[in-house]
């Protein structure tokens, strides 16, 4: 037999984490070596672990898993990446082929869908949640024809960074020292936001952050 499929599992409710890993380490082909609690984590142990396959959640604190994503394909570009998430979101799913993940699969359908998208990414094959390729195509060609191509990003990497730390209610000193960057450099970019988002206020900002998957409600 070969050699099994090595996993990093990044998600931060405990019980998911247990559920998928119990799912994935039924298979003989894969085996969960790592886990992670939040995106930064989850780069971290990548970093340190030696691992094929980083199943990552959508929405964790600190990091996302599409910014977790991101990060690990800039730094580890052999690693295999899967999103895993509760959104049924053609905006999420762009995004996540934007970062490098190669699969996006649904929680609610994992059980049925995970085992066979992991062995999907590893082969270098795309894997799309079934049911979601046909109005993906759809919407897609719509736009194509409307002089479109992908959905743009509305705010830069490091703005979509700040955004998430600040809805999460971090100061200006403690963003900076997480980013390494100066607390004035955050306070340009958090005004940046509230500008191009046509914004007044931090809680404003955290209700942009919760509709864009950023944080939880």
């Amino acid at each position: 037999m070969s050699t099994p499929i090595r996993v990093l599992l990044a998600d931060d409710h405990t019980l998911v984490r247990r559920g998928v890993r119990l799912i994935l380490d039924g298979e003989p082909d894969l085996t969960v070596v790592a886990e992670a609690g939040d995106g930064a984590e989850a780069v971290a142990k990548a970093r340190e672990t030696p691992v094929d396959l980083a199943v990552l959640d959508v929405a964790m604190p600190r990091m996302t898993g599409l910014q977790a994503a991101r990060e690990l394909s800039r730094r580890l570009p052999g690693l295999h990446i899967l999103i895993l998430t509760m959104y049924d979101n053609e905006e999420y799913f762009f995004e996540a082929l934007r970062a490098g993940a190669s699969g996006y699969v649904l929680k609610s359908v994992a059980d049925r869908d995970l085992v066979e998208a992991c062995r999907a990414a590893v082969r270098d094959e795309p894997f799309i949640y079934p049911g979601a390729e046909r109005a993906l195509v759809r919407s897609y060609l719509e736009r194509l024809h409307a002089g479109g191509g992908l959905p743009e990003r509305p705010i830069t990497e490091r703005e979509e960074e700040i955004l998430k730390l600040v809805a999460e209610g971090h100061t200006s000193k403690e963003i900076g020292e997480l980013l390494f960057i100066s607390a004035k450099t955050v306070e340009r970019h958090r005004a940046n936001l509230l500008q191009k988002l046509g914004m007044r206020d931090r809680l404003e900002l955290t209700r942009y952050a919760i509709r864009a998957g950023l944080i939880e409600a």
